[in-house]
């Protein structure tokens, strides 16, 4: 099981933020050509993450390398570039329709296509995106999102939250992986707990990051906590016993436990399985 609960945005041109993310513990790196990087360094920053992708040490981390627009005058030459990296998939900015993705996988021909879910009309198209052949992931662009919608992005989201959902729904019915938007106030701590306390309960796999600061926090929200194990392992032992007595139904704290609870509490159990052999030397 591959982990998303921190999926941390690195500007592609600054070697030492490339170096650094290495020793950080998170779950997987957005290697940034687009908005982290001006006009005039685009190109060198493209060289510089080449080098350093090609010299490892990023370990369990999976790496993705957003590139710019394919309508912009770097695009074409990005994906071309990711196309020969040492990444795990390419993230497209701004992802509208079936035909911008299929464009790019004929540059990067194998390569997993993640989508930035950053517009209007993105989250409109959500699941014919979702559906087309090669995409792996959504990626929520909520900064993007509230800027077009000219809706605010603090407090519950709440004028958010239609597009939210109609992305997660959509990577859902696909099944894809589905990583929550930023959260601006890296200094805030008790904000970005809140917020990724939220897209937990919606149904996130994790959270983009704008700071390392914010990484603990994010992998804490997005694992099962000890009672949530627990609660999992107990019911699975209700049910098993339950079938045995030639029941399709156990009780477990007051609550009724069938097969759907049952296939959501192993969820839970392979989840904090992976995050223990994670942190196992």
């Amino acid at each position: 099981m591959r982990l998303y609960r921190s999926v941390l945005y690195i500007p592609g041109s600054k070697p030492r933020a490339l170096d650094k993310a290495r020793s950080l513990p998170v779950d997987a790196i957005i290697f940034d050509l687009e908005d982290a990087v001006a006009p005039n360094e685009k190109q060198a920053a493209r060289e510089t993450l080449r080098t350093e992708l090609a010299s490892g040490g990023y370990g369990h981390r999976v790496r993705l390398v957003r590139i710019n627009g394919l309508a912009t005058p770097w695009g074409e030459d990005d994906a071309r570039a990711v196309a020969d990296m040492g990444c795990d998939g390419v993230l497209i900015p701004k992802a509208e329709s079936r035909g911008q993705i299929e464009a790019l996988s004929s540059l990067t021909p194998g390569l997993p296509v993640w989508c930035m879910m950053e517009t209007p009309r993105g989250a409109l198209n959500a699941l014919e995106i979702a559906d087309t052949p090669g995409v792996a992931g959504f990626v929520l662009g909520t900064n993007d999102l509230a800027k077009d919608i000219g809706c605010e992005t603090g407090g519950d989201r709440a004028a958010l939250m239609t597009a939210i959902q109609m992305c997660l729904l959509a990577a859902r019915a696909a099944g894809l992986v589905c990583v929550d938007g930023v959260f601006n106030g890296f200094r805030d701590e008790a904000g970005f707990e809140a917020e990724a306390i939220q897209g937990r309960a919606l149904g996130m796999d994790g959270k983009s990051l704008i700071h390392p600061s914010q990484v603990e926090a994010a992998n804490r929200v997005f694992a099962p906590s000890p009672d949530q194990i627990d609660l999992a392992e107990r019911q699975i032992a209700a049910h098993d016993a339950a079938l045995a007595e030639g029941q399709a139904v156990a009780v477990v704290d007051g609550r009724i436990v069938e097969n759907l609870h049952v296939e959501t509490a192993k969820a839970v159990l392979a989840r904090a399985d992976a995050i223990r052999e994670r942190s196992e030397p």
